[in-house]
């Protein structure tokens, strides 16, 4: 059953948060809405999986900011510019 995660990061909150999650039909959706909108999916699903327990309006825990960010610069949303 796919599962599927919406992050959104608002320079206002002190870290991304997860704006939606669903799996099954639900996940289905996301998916196809963010490509509809032009937005990056990122298909593999163990960061997914990982982050589907943090809840709806929750920060993402402090141990998953890398990630996030080798996510967005491989979706080239941010510059390589990670800076160790």
């Amino acid at each position: 059953m796919r599962k599927a995660l919406a992050v959104k990061y608002d320079s206002r909150y002190p870290a991304p948060f997860i704006l939606a999650k669903g799996h099954g039909e639900l996940g289905e959706r996301i998916v196809r809405i963010a490509e509809q909108h032009g937005v990056p999916v990122e298909k593999r699903g163990s960061l997914a999986e990982t982050l589907y327990e943090i809840e709806i309006g929750e920060l993402v825990p402090e141990e998953f900011y890398r990630v996030l960010a080798e996510l967005l610069v491989f979706v080239g949303w941010i510059d390589d510019d990670l800076g160790d």
